[in-house]
Parts: C-alpha cells; structure tokens; sequence
C-alpha cells in the first residue's frame, strides 16, 4: 500500500506564502519552509524541482492576493488615479514584504510592473479611461507623471518616511491631477 502524503503543495505554498508575508521573500528557504511547514525538505523537492520553481508560484500568489486587496480596497473618489494611488499607498503600508516582492524587485517572473499593477481587473486602464472621459488628452501620459508621485508615496511608506494622513494623500493625488492636466 502506498504511503499517503502528509503535505500537499498547497500545504508547502501556504506556509511559503505566510513567510513571504511575514519576514519577507528572501527568508523562504528550503530549510525555514520545511520547518514552517512541519515537514523536511524532501515534500518540497518532491513538488518543486528547486526554489525558484517553488519561487514562481509563490509570486503568482502575491499577485493574486494584491489583486483581490485592490479589488476588496474601498474606492469613491471621482479623481482618475486617486483610488489606485491610495490602494497601493495602503498595500505598501499594510504588506511591507509582498509590496517589495512585486514592485521593488527586477524578478518578475516575466510579468512586467503593468501587468501586475493592471491585474486581471484592467485597474489601470480604467483608471486611464476615466481621465479620458474626464477630458484629459493624454491620459496615458498623465498616468506616468502620476505613477511617478504614488509609487514614490509608497516607497516612502516601506522606509517610514511617509507620514501623511488618509486625508492628506487623497488632497496632494488630487492636487497632483489637476496640476498635471492643467500643464497640457
């Protein structure tokens, strides 16, 4: 009869994920996953042919997870690029670890730095489209001056050195649009 596994790939994900989260991607190693897992290092090995395959669906999951973070986020400001910059604003400050997992780091698993941003749900393209129909003549163009403003906000959050209030990043993202729209 053969013998039932114990830990399942979903078992070895979870725990690498949970690591991620907690200590961050560089810490997930086959000897700390094992552990956290309650397993050696063989079930992962099994599964996975080395740490960077493992590596890869554990990235998948981050996005996934930003992606129903951004989707879960509240959202209501009329402001194109308001809400996206505030929801990923928020995942920095909330998700330290998963933020620097998939937006400060060049693996990407050949998924570029739109892609995960846009996720399945178009959340940058919508973004853009509002601007569209909010006047704009370059809503494209206006995104990356915008971008420029809240990946940096974001950046700053992972440091500590943003210290603004809900209130008062909603107020400099709407100011930086009207600038930026008032410019072209």
């Amino acid at each position: 009869m053969a013998r039932k596994e114990t830990v399942t790939i979903q078992n070895i994900l979870e725990a690498a994920f949970e690591m991620a989260r907690e200590e961050g991607y560089e810490a997930v190693t086959a000897r700390k996953l094992a552990a956290k897992a309650g397993c050696s290092t063989q079930p992962i090995f099994r599964v996975y042919k080395n740490m960077e395959e493992l590596g890869a669906d554990l990235f998948e999951n981050a996005v996934v997870y930003f992606e129903d973070f951004y989707s879960k986020f509240p959202k209501g400001h009329k402001t194109p690029f308001v809400d996206l910059g505030m929801t990923y604003i928020k995942f920095a400050e909330k998700e330290k670890n998963l933020f620097k997992l998939l937006f400060l780091q060049s693996e990407r698993h050949d998924k570029s730095f739109y892609e995960i941003l846009n996720g399945k749900g178009g959340f940058v393209m919508k973004e853009i489209a509002k601007a569209k129909e909010d006047g704009c003549k370059d809503p494209s163009g206006l995104f990356a001056r915008m971008w420029i403003l809240i990946h940096g906000a974001a950046c700053m959050t992972i440091t500590g050195d943003y210290d603004m209030g809900e209130e008062e990043t909603v107020m400099i993202l709407q100011d930086a649009y009207q600038a930026f729209t008032a410019q072209k």
